[in-house]
């Protein structure tokens, strides 16, 4: 077990160890060190970079910065120990300016991460911006024009480099809640570069109705590949990212209210790639009467909810659902090997599970609520096990909001603070997360609907843990762990954010972020020239951890939706905490905080005043492992095809398996491996081979073939070591091994020497 030394204040304090226990090995995403650099003032450049969760406790690193091409010149005197970010007061301001880091391991350097460039004569802002591509507009059946802003949006690595990319929805300016209405607009999906490339734009069609609670959407590698992919719900006219047209291209299934209560209904998973349909099948559960939903105009039939989850605590399954108001149904996808097969289903319908019924929320969470390694759904009141079995309900009902996290440190597992709308329940409760008991409850007086926010994090250091407050009948105070007052309610009850050198949590609203204080909050940023998204709820397009160091980033459309402008903190940190991205409750709340009424990501840790050191993340990387700081490739995290597969019958082997090829046409496919700086390297691929000839095979390096011969080893329990010369490129590179009419020996991994 390990973990990184951090600062707080002036005082280095070591980082206790704290045992995971031996569950499975959630699968996460291989990231890049995440670089970033924005100029802080006219001689200074704000730069900060990615502190993995599996990093070695030792590590430190060293900071580069090449001038227009030139030669890399290191920044920091030594290597840097107590932050991952670091002021350059000497980048010159009218060259480009390229940045990276190298990990420091036992005094010696390892291979540059990949790097990020401050263009010339870049202008002191704390954002970057992505230019957009806005639809055009249209004009609905009954006359209506309408234009497009941009919404919520995801992050994903859609191309295995290690960065991530961003997927934007599109809303008409006619878009509508449930109980409206009228016409809308299509929906459109659009996928950008940070460098403003845009990737693909899917249009949903006529047949899916634009509004909050109709058009989910998940961004998440579900299958392990190391590349996201997309999913949603579609219907007849739903035209992918390269032109694919599900159903119907004519069919329209509007009626002159504006509903879509007739017409075939599916979910899609789409290549993060190019936007092609990877796969669709019926969307479950089908709306059937729509009177047995609690309304017949097609209200409550089309309330849909959506997230990813480690059901097995290792790999994702995806969660799509429907109806909260009355009858829930909330179903698991895997989507496994080119197949999406359902998991589970729960439904309120069915025998047993009556309780659940209205409990939902206009949002879900995902955590791991029992401590057993695999993650729960938390539909609103009510949580669903990961084997998709009732685990218990509150009974509290339908609310607006709800947090999950580690709230108070001081007591086992984690807590739940929801909203409830009734008049005849609570406002607001904080209940075990595990068992469902009240800690405490928020009474609504008002005799008529409860509070429409509610809000937990620690905002304030003088009080232990996290706090708890809201917006609405009772909501009065700012509330402690037990319920009591610890001081005036903050200016907001939206979202929050991590943003100055503490770790301490900062109210995020609209396009600004303050800093609670005991008399009044401080404005800390204020987005010049951008702005919210859904009304009152006033919330950004994405809110989370997806660039530089531990601190959160906040993404707002310009005014004029022509860009999305990412907001950094600059300001120099001196503790040190490694990415939420590696704490998988915060990765998928990344992935369902576009659903329906957005809330902010909790990792499954407290982090706050007085913290203690977060845990050592039980995660596994696609591919083998982080860039830069490993250089040895498991076989059985590649990909496999054409009759190879993954074995663990012959002992011997390192790790969980290892790969066993067809005869003729099979392959085995690394991707992502780090060049470690590129130029000649020597692969050291281990393999056994206990027959009595030798086998040769092809060897394909970033596509470019040569010839390989495995030499018997005696058995195949006896392994040996193959080193190939090979040429890598610095950064990420493919290796495929493939059999052209014989056998390959069994390979175990790959090292890059």
């Amino acid at each position: 077990m390990k973990h990184q030394g951090w600062m707080r204040g002036w005082l280095f304090v070591p980082l206790l160890l704290v045992a995971t226990q031996a569950y499975s090995q959630a699968q996460m995403e291989r990231l890049s060190r995440g670089v970033v650099a924005v100029r802080s003032g006219s001689s200074s450049v704000y730069v900060g970079w990615r502190l993995f969760g599996n990093d070695p406790a030792g590590i430190a690193f060293n900071l580069y910065r090449s001038t227009a091409g030139g030669s890399a010149t290191l920044l920091n005197g030594t290597p840097i120990t107590t932050s991952t970010n670091f002021v350059d007061n000497s980048a010159p301001t009218s060259q480009a300016n390229t940045y990276f880091v190298r990990p420091v391991l036992n005094g010696v350097e390892q291979a540059n991460s990949a790097s990020f460039t401050l263009p010339a004569n870049a202008a002191t802002a704390q954002y970057l911006q992505i230019p957009l591509q806005v639809p055009a507009g249209g004009t609905t059946p009954s006359g209506e024009s309408y234009t497009y802003t941009a919404n919520d949006m995801s992050v994903g690595d859609l191309d295995g480099d290690g960065e991530y990319e961003y997927v934007l929805k599109w809303d008409p300016s006619n878009a509508k809640d449930n109980s409206q209405s009228g016409y809308t607009g299509n929906v459109y999906l659009d996928a950008y570069e940070l460098n403003g490339t845009r990737l693909w734009r899917i249009d949903l069609g006529r047949n899916i109705r634009a509004g909050a609670h109709y058009t989910q959407f998940i961004v998440y590698d579900l299958d392990g590949d190391g590349r996201a992919e997309v999913a949603a719900k579609t219907a007849d006219g739903t035209r992918s990212g390269t032109g694919q047209v599900i159903g119907s291209a004519s069919a329209d299934h509007r009626n002159s209210s504006g509903y879509i209560l007739a017409g075939p209904e599916y979910l899609t998973i789409f290549n993060g790639q190019n936007g092609a349909i990877l796969a669709t099948t019926d969307y479950i559960p089908a709306r059937g009467n729509v009177g047995s939903w609690g309304d017949t105009y097609g209200n409550r039939v089309d309330r849909f909810l959506a997230g990813v989850a480690y059901l097995d605590g290792q790999r994702p399954s995806l969660i799509m659902s429907r109806g909260y108001y009355t009858r829930a149904v909330i179903v698991a996808w895997d989507w496994r090997n080119g197949q999406l097969t359902q998991r589970w289903t729960f439904d309120s319908n069915a025998s047993g599970n009556s309780a659940y019924a209205g409990q939902g929320n206009h949002n879900l969470s995902i955590a791991d609520v029992d401590a057993d390694g695999r993650q729960e759904v938390i539909f609103g009141a009510a949580t669903i096990d990961d084997n998709g079995r009732g685990l218990y309900v509150s009974g509290l009902g339908h609310g607006d909001a709800l947090h999950v996290g580690d709230f108070i440190p001081s007591r086992a597992g984690l807590e739940i603070w929801g909203i409830h709308e009734s008049s005849s329940v609570p406002g607001a409760d904080l209940r075990d997360a595990r068992t469902g008991a009240r800690i405490f409850a928020i009474n609504n007086t008002s005799g008529s609907e409860g509070p429409g926010r509610g809000v937990a994090g620690d905002i304030y250091a003088g009080n232990a843990g996290a706090e708890f407050w809201g917006s609405g009948p009772g909501m009065t105070s700012l509330f402690n762990a037990s319920g009591g007052s610890v001081g005036r309610t903050p200016s907001s009850a939206n979202f929050l954010v991590w943003w100055d050198s503490d770790t301490v949590r900062e109210l995020l609203d609209s396009n600004h972020i303050d800093k609670y204080g005991t008399s009044s909050d401080t404005r800390l940023l204020t987005g010049s020239g951008v702005t919210s998204n859904n009304g009152t709820k006033a919330t950004p397009a994405l809110s989370g951890d997806v660039l530089g160091d531990w601190r959160e980033e906040v993404i707002w459309r310009t005014t004029d939706n022509a860009y999305l402008r990412i907001y950094t903190t600059t300001n120099v940190a001196t503790n040190r905490l490694y990415t939420f991205l590696h704490d998988p409750q915060y990765r998928v709340a990344l992935a369902w905080q576009n659903v329906a009424y957005n809330q902010p990501p909790h990792p499954s840790f407290f982090v706050g005043a007085g913290m203690s050191a977060p845990p050592t993340p039980n995660i596994t990387i696609v591919g083998g492992g982080n860039p830069g700081t490993e250089h040895t490739y498991q076989a059985e995290n590649g990909l496999v095809g054409g009759g190879t597969v993954t074995e663990n019958t012959n002992a011997g082997y390192l790790g969980n398996a290892y790969v066993n090829s067809s005869a003729n046409g099979g392959y085995l496919e690394i991707r992502d491996v780090d060049g470690r700086g590129g130029g000649s390297k020597t692969l050291a691929i281990r393999f056994a081979l206990g027959v009595t000839s030798s086998r040769t095979g092809r060897l394909l390096v970033n596509g470019a073939a040569q010839n390989i011969t495995f030499n018997p080893t005696g058995s195949w329990t006896a392994w040996s070591t193959l080193n190939v010369p090979v040429t890598l490129n610095n950064g990420s590179n493919v290796l495929r091994f493939e059999s052209t009419g014989q056998d390959l020996g069994n390979i175990d991994q790959v090292t890059v020497q």
